[in-house]
């Protein structure tokens, strides 16, 4: 996600390292390079030109402080700007309403509504706790209704069910008068689309605003449109009365610069971002943190937010309290570790929130650790006994064997598992006995999947 505008910046840095301060000479060279990575970042003209103008008035003559560099001082500006770019500030969702608190989904199709829906319904459900309801009005797409059921039901929220012979308005109304009646309170109206902007669509979903007044009418858009979707986020904002955009696919694109033009085009806050295809792949969007994710300083709170919503508090105890002593630290304990992970949305996830300094091992380790590695590994600790698990130096030949054939992997698969889950058992002795920098050393084993 937004690599390269990440890369060209960090070459910027570089280039006024060993200058005194920021003067308007040499902050020419570095302002036009970022253009140039704003500008293959795919962010629109007029926006690049307004925010370089900016930067450029509150660059030059900025005193390089302390142990700053002239270099890291541009950063703080540009990370101020790209900050206020965004929006500022986290805009949350707006759910104070009589319940149930409408929310709209507008956008065009592809765009990832009906996943979206989804994914915001079991956000609500899970970390907000509220009773939610999804229902479809598109009754043009083939499958549409029964694709948001299935997304309904993986997500665990309520399902208002509706068919193609009904007429949208006629479904949202309906919808709303169930949700009233069975005390949900949220209801996530999913709409219809086009591949492009048509005067019908729009006049649907002007009619479906105005039956439902709708607390939240989001604009769900593809990051990967680049310049298309400040066009069609123009159109919408023009159309309805936005109140939020959500981006998606924005893992999807190394570019990225709808999540620096949408904003500055609408006027309206970047409520959500879409990472992934699972459920759980919503962030709420914080200006502050992706810029420090663009400039490679890392989102170490959304680390952490992540760790607090993935991590069971209890078996982390158990697990820390085995790191303490240095003892206990079976094939359970491992495996549980990679269900941890994955739980905080898999090792890229984690590693996209890491600051730019690590980004070397963080290739690196992703380079060995793949899903499908870590899938293998579980697979082979499953096929394991219980006493196998706890005791793996029992483990011979023929158990082996029968191990490798249970998990469909072969047999020099279950040795390598076994010396990884070897080399982790020393680390966790060596950090028992505070051996800290020996513990470093020897992080690689700790890492599952790393099978070559």
């Amino acid at each position: 996600m937004l690599d390269n505008l990440s890369q060209r910046l960090a070459g910027v840095v570089k280039k006024l390292r060993g200058q005194a301060r920021l003067t308007e000479d040499n902050i020419q060279e570095a302002l036009r390079e970022v253009r140039m990575a704003l500008l293959e970042a795919d962010v629109a003209l007029p926006v690049v030109k307004d925010f370089i103008a900016k930067v450029r008035v509150k660059a030059v003559g900025e005193e390089v402080i302390g142990s700053l560099t002239p270099g890291q001082t541009l950063v703080g500006v540009v990370h101020r700007e790209l900050t206020e770019l965004m929006g500022g500030t986290h805009a949350g969702l707006d759910l104070a309403a009589q319940p149930p608190a409408v929310v709209l989904m507008a956008g065009l199709q592809g765009a990832g509504k009906t996943t979206t829906t989804g994914k915001l319904g079991k956000l609500l459900h899970e970390r907000m706790k509220k009773r939610v309801l999804a229902v479809s009005t598109d009754v043009y797409r083939p499958a549409a209704i029964a694709q948001l059921q299935t997304v309904a039901g993986q997500a665990g929220i309520g399902f208002f069910q509706s068919s193609v012979d009904q007429q949208p308005v006629a479904i949202a109304r309906a919808a709303l008068d169930h949700a009233r009646k069975h005390h949900f309170e949220v209801l996530l109206v999913d709409t219809a689309g086009r591949l492009a902007i048509d005067q019908a669509m729009m006049d649907e979903i002007r009619a479906l605003h105005e039956a439902l007044k709708p607390i939240e009418t989001l604009f769900v858009v593809d990051a990967m449109l680049g310049q298309d979707a400040v066009n069609t986020a123009r159109a919408f904002n023009d159309a309805l009365p936005l109140t939020g955009v959500v981006l998606t696919k924005l893992d999807g694109d190394a570019r990225g610069g709808a999540a620096l033009s949408v904003r500055h085009v609408t006027g309206k806050p970047l409520k959500f971002a879409g990472i992934g295809e699972k459920l759980g792949g919503l962030e709420e969007f914080h200006p502050e943190r992706m810029a420090s994710r663009i400039l490679g300083m890392g989102d170490i709170l959304g680390l952490v937010e992540e760790a607090r919503r993935g991590v069971d508090e209890e078996k982390a105890r158990k697990f820390a309290q085995k790191l303490k002593t240095g003892k206990g630290f079976d094939l359970d304990d491992f495996r549980e570790q990679i269900v941890q992970m994955r739980k905080m949305g898999g090792i890229g996830s984690l590693l996209e929130k890491l600051p730019a300094q690590f980004a070397q091992a963080a290739g690196q380790l992703q380079g060995g650790v793949e899903e499908k590695a870590i899938g293998r590994i579980e697979g082979i600790i499953n096929s394991m006994t219980p006493l196998e698990r706890a005791k793996p130096e029992i483990l011979k030949a023929s158990r082996k064997r029968r191990i490798a054939a249970g998990a469909g992997v072969t047999v020099q698969e279950v040795n390598r598992l076994l010396n990884q889950f070897e080399q982790t058992q020393k680390v966790m002795k060596q950090f028992s006995k505070g051996g800290m920098q020996k513990m470093m050393r020897g992080m690689k084993g700790m890492l599952p999947g790393m099978l070559r």
